[in-house]
């Protein structure tokens, strides 16, 4: 595969350390290929995650609970192909890090065979001694709160996370004892604008958002539904990026702005 000299340095966890000391927000997207990955990239996006949402707009699955350990080393070793100066990172999948053996030996998969550089877990306090074994272990995490789709058997559904006091406390809180242990990155989905702005400015750490509101240091979306091209009912949060524009390029670039002058989200992809 061709790809032209990289016009910048790579991505690191330092580089988004930097970018929220300077409030400058950064872009994440997912990516399943070498060719997105290459395209991702060249338009501008910090982050590619490989996201176990392939279970859903690759393999066609009804949530992400069936993707294996072997679906995401293929697709992320597929992405790191055509990644050359993003940071890659990696979602752990269901039942991958049920203990903490479990999750090191997973994780260092990941990152040895897939070529991943940084994984996400999604959990809360619980995963507090998982990210400090997988931190002493020279693994890079992002710690995944607020709505989890892994656990939406035992959530009952998709639903907003933090809306009570109680329950935003706690979140507050689990983030803050994932910071502790050694997560690199935050992550959260579908909670109240309000407060993920509240966890952003708590966290030392960069936060990243999606249906979270503009208050995070950055934003995630699945690459399909910005592009429009995911089957059925895409999320209220989410935007078509690629409607007027003539490339997949264009839409991508249009993302990356809109993201970084703190256009999107607007006010109709946020939660109350």
């Amino acid at each position: 595969m061709y790809t032209e000299p990289p016009t910048r340095k790579p991505i690191t966890v330092t580089t988004l350390a930097k970018l929220k000391s300077a409030g400058e927000k950064f872009t994440v997207l997912t990516a399943y290929d070498a060719s997105f990955a290459a395209l991702l990239e060249a338009a501008g996006v910090e982050v590619l995650l490989v996201g176990d949402s392939l279970g859903m707009v690759v393999q066609g699955q009804h949530t992400t609970v069936p993707v294996t350990v072997e679906d995401m080393i293929y697709h992320t070793r597929n992405v790191a192909r055509g990644c050359r100066t993003a940071l890659l990172m990696a979602d752990m999948p269901f039942a991958s890090y049920a203990t903490v053996d479990q999750a090191v030996r997973n994780a260092a998969r990941l990152m040895r065979e897939g070529r991943a550089q940084m994984v996400k877990l999604e959990g809360g306090a619980w995963l507090v001694e998982t990210v400090h074994q997988l931190s002493r272990n020279g693994i890079p995490v992002c710690a995944h709160l607020g709505l989890l789709p892994q656990s939406v058997h035992k959530l009952g559904g998709y639903k907003v996370q933090g809306r009570e006091e109680a329950a935003a406390q706690r979140i507050v809180a689990e983030a803050l004892a994932l910071q502790d242990a050694g997560a690199d990155v935050a992550l959260v989905e579908c909670i109240p604008a309000e407060l993920a702005t509240r966890l952003a400015a708590a966290l030392r750490i960069p936060l990243i958002g999606i249906g979270a509101g503009p208050g995070c240091d950055a934003q995630v979306l699945v690459s399909y539904d910005m592009l429009g091209i995911t089957p059925g009912r895409r999320p209220k949060f989410s935007k078509d990026f690629l409607t007027g524009r003539d490339s997949l390029q264009a839409a991508v670039e249009a993302y990356v702005r809109a993201v970084k002058s703190g256009e999107f989200p607007g006010p109709e992809h946020c939660i109350a």
